[in-house]
Formats: C-alpha cells, sequence, structure tokens
C-alpha cells in the first residue's frame, strides 16, 4: 500500500522521482525501490516523505481507519487518476 500510495501522491503533486529522492538525501534507485515496493524507507524517510507530500505518515501506511477516528477523512483512493483526491481535516462535528 505504502508503494502505491508514494507513487500516486507523487504524481498527483507533479514531482518526478529525482526531484523527491534529492530531497530525501537518496539515490533516485532508492526512491524507485520505495515505490516498487522492494524497500521500506527508514522512519525518519517516511517523515521527511510525509512532510513532502504534505499528508499524514498514518495515510502512506495505510491507517485510514485510524485517521477517521481523529476526523480525518480520506479522499484518495489508491486507484484514482493523478489530482483527483487529497487528505484533509474533517471541521464539522458529525
Amino acid at each position: 500500500m505504502l508503494n502505491k500510495r508514494l507513487r500516486n501522491l507523487r504524481i498527483k503533486n507533479q514531482y518526478t522521482q529525482q526531484y523527491i529522492a534529492d530531497l530525501l538525501g537518496v539515490e533516485l534507485r532508492t526512491y524507485q525501490f520505495y515505490e516498487a515496493g522492494t524497500k521500506k524507507p527508514t522512519l525518519d524517510k517516511l517523515v521527511k516523505i510525509a512532510d513532502i507530500l504534505d499528508v499524514p505518515t498514518d495515510f502512506l501506511l495505510g491507517r485510514d481507519d485510524y485517521l477517521k477516528k481523529l476526523g480525518v477523512h480520506i479522499d484518495e483512493p489508491l486507484d484514482v487518476p493523478p489530482g483527483q483526491g487529497r487528505v484533509r481535516k474533517r471541521t464539522d462535528d458529525k
């Protein structure tokens, strides 16, 4: 799940793999492994990725139910075409 969300959010934000790799301070191939799902980022890299993509780490990790309990609603299905979806903080008490 992490790898699909990384890819979808990167494309949605119109970032290249090289751009994110540079911001993370890793080789391009390392970031490509993250998106391929063959390698997992360290905790500090995961936090940095979440900051770059402007989403909670829980969203990247697929903890959607936990986020809903906190009042954060996810509008980013995994198979959504790039640019159609977002993460937002719920502001009402429903």
